[in-house]
């Protein structure tokens, strides 16, 4: 079907009208040669958008590379060029924009997918002339870009005047960057953000923006490069004599757990296969697993070990004869294991838990106040990150923990994030329009709202941490994570910044793929590769599940890529399907795993300062 709003919208900025809007000459018509361009820096880009009427020239023949560009003309170029972008939210009708206004139509579009805002009062100033850094943050943020990796490194290595760029542009020019559009010419390391965008800017950003080959001169695109790695807190680097041998011990589809002879049995087999630390669960299913005062405050009861699932099992089962976390400290140790808790459901809680019932105000939504959340067939709510409430129930059980227990670390995974569909329950609504000025982006996945969140969850990470140092400053505070590319748009959970600002000092990043090559890629990644420069990066491998068995040529072709990688070492998901459940029998699972680890070694450590070195 013929779309006449995008043929008048395309139209309209070919021809620009032949009118003068406040003053400004617009620019007509298409011209084969432009008769400023020649010689220019940007001819060549400036020449390819012109034959696919993106840009045109003026009555004259000129093309004014260097003339600035005002928001209703940018509006008209973004329009023109994503015009198939998605609506994030209902266009706004701006009193400084009437309906015959030549850009009208363009500017509701480019409102309605997010690459232009406007100003308090529904103002817009079409007349205003934008800057580098406000074009290249609508770009971002239309495109819905985010940044993969640190926003500091990225702006650091990539320009010398990284500290002219304004705060609320740093996560997208960081993206911006990543994504090789921003263009500088004729200094590629100088980015002069505050300086008026110049028409040739534009077409340069749009150009790479839109993936044209040959373009812009490759000298001029900035590139977000491999920043130089920071020297670990304290002076102190890595002791590489050492591996990671680790595996998650759980409560689901496992009964490791459920007594002090399974326990026993379970350690004495690690020790023997030459495993050196073990990851038991403390906190799932809205419960602790080990005797709470923190938690019976809360929910009522001081623990639970059997979850909802085992239904043939009463959930008071040796709740008051045990504390299984001081079981697995004391055999662990015996064996020379180290223990690090798990707190597997970080913010994370089943829908019906009691911790839900009783504290529904912990809780955060969706737009549309719907806070369930679907985990396989399960139904989950996430406890409100932000909320301090929240915040302090977390760090009581850490610290209860660490302060309790003879503990080596303490290890939060995927969980300790947010799913990006959440955040607009009204205490973090109110929260977001007091430090910004106006409501979050109805779109989840906006650039600045994710960033915004992110950080938010990195600024509570530092507070965990130095909470934990504060009671033991030995006690190791790992994570893991998902891969940062899936962790910090999807979850919020930017744990490379973490780890940039020594607020964890293990990494083990779940890496549960079939295909080798996906696999490797993974593990390649320049984030891992980084953070093993300045802390031990493992690997979290699957080694089966129940109903999904995992092929030993799989697990060992694993280890393999991960030794030659360099990096720290692994940790198996999970102890049971170490033998159960494979298609080959326990004592072949057996012995391979023991050639696996042939003889002991110690775990990576940190040297040279009071980081710690168990």
């Amino acid at each position: 079907m013929f779309n006449f709003r995008k043929w008048w919208f395309g139209f309209a900025f070919l021809l620009a009208l032949f009118v003068t809007v406040a003053g400004q000459q617009i620019p007509a018509f298409a011209q084969s040669k432009l008769k400023d361009v020649q010689g220019h820096w940007a001819q060549p880009c400036i020449e390819q958008l012109s034959q696919k009427r993106v840009i045109n020239g003026y009555p004259d023949g000129s093309f004014k590379p260097d003339a600035p560009v005002n928001r209703a003309e940018f509006a008209a170029m973004v329009d023109t060029v994503f015009h198939n972008a998605t609506a994030i939210r209902t266009g706004s009708e701006f009193v400084d924009v009437p309906a015959n206004h030549w850009a009208a139509g363009a500017i509701r579009s480019a409102y309605k997918t997010g690459f232009l805002s406007g100003y308090p009062g529904q103002i817009f100033k079409p007349a205003e002339n934008i800057s580098r850094v406000q074009a290249l943050v609508a770009l971002a943020s239309g495109l819905k870009y985010a940044p993969a990796r640190s926003t500091s490194d990225t702006l650091q290595a990539a320009f010398s005047d990284a500290a002219a760029i304004p705060d609320y542009a740093k996560t997208a020019l960081a993206s911006a960057t990543e994504k090789q559009i921003v263009v500088n010419y004729p200094d590629v390391k100088k980015l002069n953000p505050n300086q008026l965008v110049s028409r040739a800017d534009v077409a340069s950003f749009l150009c790479q923006a839109m993936g044209i080959s040959g373009g812009v001169p490759s000298q001029y695109i900035a590139q977000a490069g491999r920043p130089i790695p920071a020297t670990p807190a304290g002076g102190s680097s890595i002791n590489r004599n050492g591996e990671i041998r680790g595996v998650w011990l759980t409560n689901i589809d496992s009964e490791v757990l459920f007594s002090r002879a399974n326990l026993s049995k379970a350690v004495q087999r690690l020790a023997q296969l030459n495993f050196n630390t073990i990851y038991p669960v403390v906190w799932n299913w809205g419960y602790t697993l080990y005797p709470s005062k923190v938690a019976e405050k809360a929910t009522g009861s001081s623990m639970r070990l059997v979850t909802p699932l085992e239904a043939s099992l009463d959930p008071s089962w040796e709740v008051k004869k045990r504390d299984m976390l001081k079981e697995v400290i004391e055999l662990g140790h015996q064996k020379k294991l180290t223990v690090m808790p798990w707190f597997e459901f970080g913010f994370m809680a089943p829908a019906d838990s009691e911790l839900a019932k009783r504290h529904p105000d912990w809780l955060t939504s969706r737009q549309d106040g719907s806070k369930t959340w679907k985990e396989g067939i399960h139904q989950r709510v996430w406890l409100n990150p932000f909320h301090p409430e929240v915040q302090k129930f977390i760090i009581d059980l850490v610290t209860e923990i660490v302060t309790n227990y003879d503990v080596d670390g303490i290890q939060f995974d995927d969980h300790f994030g947010l799913p990006n569909e959440f955040g607009y329950d009204a205490y973090t609504v109110e929260m977001y329009k007091k430090e910004i000025g106006q409501d979050p982006s109805t779109d989840p996945k906006e650039t600045f709202w994710v960033r915004w969140r992110a950080d938010k969850i990195n600024d509570f990470m530092g507070r965990v941490f130095q909470a934990v140092k504060a009671r033991k400053q030995n006690c190791i505070v790992s994570v893991s994570p998902n891969p940062l590319h899936y962790a910090l748009p999807a979850h919020l959970q930017d744990w490379f910044t973490w780890e940039r600002k020594g607020f964890v000092e293990e990494i083990v990043v779940q890496v549960y793929r079939n295909d080798l090559d996906r696999f490797i890629a993974e593990l390649d990644r320049e984030e891992i590769q980084l953070a093993n420069s300045h802390v031990p990066v493992g690997i979290g491998i699957l080694t089966g599940l129940k109903g999904r068995a995992i092929p030993l040529e799989q697990i060992q072709a694993q280890v393999k890529a991960v030794r030659e990688r360099g990096l720290a070492g692994v940790s198996f998901f999970f102890y049971e399907s170490l033998s159960s459940w494979a298609k080959e029998k326990p004592a072949q699972r057996e012995a391979a795993f023991k050639r696996l680890f042939r003889t002991p070694v110690p775990r990576p450590s940190m040297v040279g300062s009071d980081k710690p070195a168990v």
